[in-house]
């Protein structure tokens, strides 16, 4: 019976263990901070801040404004006074941006 419940024991702290360790990861809310380089021929990039802003440089013009990424990864953007969404695929070093006539634009971190 003691052999059991040590079997059992440690079946249960590995568990727990694995699930703390897959709730570390990061989530796209956090992997999206930073500055981004669109991988166009256009010189094109954005920077996503931790306080919810966001700048978005092109042609050496910059527009200030905010962002929203959402549960279901789609990324609202707010800039001068224009809205508009696209689902975000993000990892540590690429972030693809898909509107809704399905035009990808991919980033690379700088």
């Amino acid at each position: 019976m003691k052999l059991l419940a040590k079997n059992s024991w440690r079946t249960l702290v590995a568990t727990g263990a694995v699930l703390l360790l897959s709730a570390c990861g990061s989530s796209p809310q956090k992997l999206i901070l930073g500055k981004w380089e669109a991988d166009s021929a256009v010189k094109l990039t954005v920077e996503f801040s931790r306080d919810g802003t966001a700048k978005l440089t092109m042609f050496g013009q910059t527009l200030r404004g905010t962002y929203n990424l959402d549960a279901d990864n789609v990324l609202v953007w707010k800039l001068n006074g224009m809205t508009t969404k696209a689902k975000a695929n993000v990892t540590a070093t690429e972030l693809e941006l898909t509107d809704g006539a399905n035009q990808t634009i991919r980033y690379k971190r700088e």
